[in-house]
């Protein structure tokens, strides 16, 4: 049961930021004063990481000012074996982090088209999926293509409607869901809302990342020219409703993060990097209803 506080301090849906896992304290120390709520930490490999140490020390150092709302593995765990591995690894060590989501790559057979890689998905996800269960974790997979088509997909098969379908069903557990983004769909020229409010209900962590179409070059150029059509973007610069993205997940139920995934916006980049997450910070808080008012008596 959610505590009636959930909604008085938006800890419902929390605003935070991506960081890379291997800076840990030394990261956040240089942006925790901006206000973002939550972390989702990330790494491609565990490699010498001492995930107890940085949890312990991530932890004591965010007490009571935000919290680490997931890790991140992002590699290929279904042709690398040392990368499932490291999955398992993230999995055990969520603890230490208080978090219960690990997010990541699904993983790609790179040689052959999406649906021929779902029996090693079911190999390799399906006593992940376990794991999860029995540590009290959720998978959520990140949803970029990584620049794959279907015929040939790269590092992740799960960057398409069709593609989650399959999976759900090659591992049937509840354990597993969906790391979603309005950007990676509209990149495949889906229209975000819609989408999300079919898939809600497998949607375990949100990256806040937004993009913007060039729907005049799709009508008058078709998107095989070369020419760009589509270019990601933080929250605040893009096409994506997130006032409606928000309120779908809380009609829904939602209970975790939205967490912005910088370094890609081709304009607030660079010396503007910052300047574009905070802003992004302040946009979504907004689009979350702004500071909590509390209501008149009626008696």
């Amino acid at each position: 049961m959610k505590k009636t506080s959930d909604k008085i301090d938006h800890a419902d849906i929390r605003i935070g930021t991506l960081a890379p896992m291997d800076r840990g304290v030394e990261y956040l120390g240089q942006i925790l004063e901006h206000g973002f709520e939550s972390f989702e930490l990330t790494t491609s490999s565990v490699g010498t990481l001492n995930l107890k140490a940085i949890g312990k020390e991530v932890t004591n150092f965010l007490q009571g000012k935000a919290i680490i709302s997931s890790i991140g593995m992002y590699a290929n765990p279904l042709q690398d074996e040392q990368a499932a591995n490291d999955w398992e690894t993230m999995i055990k060590c969520a603890t230490y982090f208080d978090a219960k989501v690990v997010c990541g790559f699904a993983g790609a057979l790179e040689d052959r088209p999406v649906d021929q890689s779902m029996s090693k998905f079911k190999e390799v996800f399906g006593p992940l999926a376990k794991l999860a269960e029995d540590n009290g974790v959720k998978i959520a997979f990140e949803n970029c293509d990584m620049g794959g088509t279907w015929d040939l997909p790269k590092w992740n098969i799960a960057h398409s409607p069709r593609a989650w379908e399959m999976m759900f069903n090659e591992v049937p557990s509840d354990a597993i869901g969906l790391e979603w983004e309005p950007c990676h769909q509209m990149i495949s020229l889906i229209d975000p809302v819609p989408q999300l409010r079919k898939w809600v209900n497998r949607v375990v962590h949100v990256h806040g990342k937004d993009a913007t179409v060039a729907w005049d070059v799709v009508e008058t150029e078709g998107i095989r020219s070369g020419l760009p059509f589509v270019w990601h973007r933080t929250p605040g610069f893009g096409d994506t409703n997130w006032s409606d993205v928000i309120s779908i997940l809380r009609m829904n139920g939602f209970h975790g993060a939205i967490d912005i995934e910088g370094w890609h916006d081709p304009v607030y980049r660079d010396e503007l990097e910052m300047t574009g997450q905070v802003n992004a910070l302040q946009y979504l808080q907004a689009c979350r209803g702004g500071e909590f008012i509390q209501n008149p008596s009626r008696k």
